[in-house]
């Protein structure tokens, strides 16, 4: 399947099923991850079958049930674009395999990652089979996402695959530019902003191919 496909089918799912994800898909991710943290220098860090960090009142809050699988993103303050870009390599990783996630911020428990001196978790990715695949969020006008000082139909694919990414509360704070062949972006104010940044990134790069400054 077309990494854009993959894009287009993956969507936040909070609701799971009380279904183990196979020993072999487990294999599978913890070796992706490893290559993921070898080239961004984040610890990314799964855990399966730990249902307690999703057992609080904020879970509730969130509405997520049954979560027993997520993935803990450890970094510095300044690694939060790098968290969203490389998070989603993984969520789109998983989601290839079968298994559905959701970028949480605020709304769990205590998790078991280990945290260096310096570091701190910078978001949770909630794991597993889902109940449902989620639905499509409502996108902003692309006008108001992007321009561009020409036609280009690589970049306005790059652009349908921004338009996927999941970014916090659905809130679209960035803004994309194609100017003399180069694609800038940058991003606005609003919380997790600069997370999300790093995820819309990653969308555009691993579909088009061309780098985003």
């Amino acid at each position: 399947m077309e990494l854009l496909e993959v894009m287009r089918g993956r969507h936040s799912v909070r609701k799971y099923l009380n279904r183990p994800i196979e020993q072999e898909k487990r294999e599978t991710i913890d070796s992706f991850v490893e290559s993921v943290c070898n080239e961004s220098g984040l610890s990314i860090q799964v855990f399966y079958d730990e249902p307690d960090c999703f057992r609080s009142f904020f879970t509730h809050y969130g509405f997520f049930s049954n979560v027993r699988n997520y993935i803990a993103i450890v970094g510095n303050d300044e690694d939060q674009e790098k968290a969203g870009y490389f998070g989603e390599k993984v969520v789109i990783r998983c989601q290839e395999l079968g298994l559905n996630t959701c970028w949480v911020g605020i709304t769990h428990g205590k998790s078991k990652a280990v945290i260096g001196e310096g570091q701190k978790l910078l978001i949770i990715i909630s794991l597993g089979y889902g109940k449902n695949q989620g639905t499509p969020h409502r996108n902003k006008p692309l006008e108001k996402l992007c321009r561009a000082d020409e036609q280009c139909q690589w970049f306005q694919t790059g652009m349908d695959a921004v338009l996927l990414a999941p970014t916090a509360f659905n809130q679209q704070k960035y803004f994309f530019e194609l100017k003399q062949g180069v694609v800038t972006t940058k991003a606005l104010k609003g919380p997790y902003s600069k997370m999300d940044l790093g995820i819309v990134k990653y969308h555009f790069e691993a579909v088009t191919g061309h780098k985003v400054k």
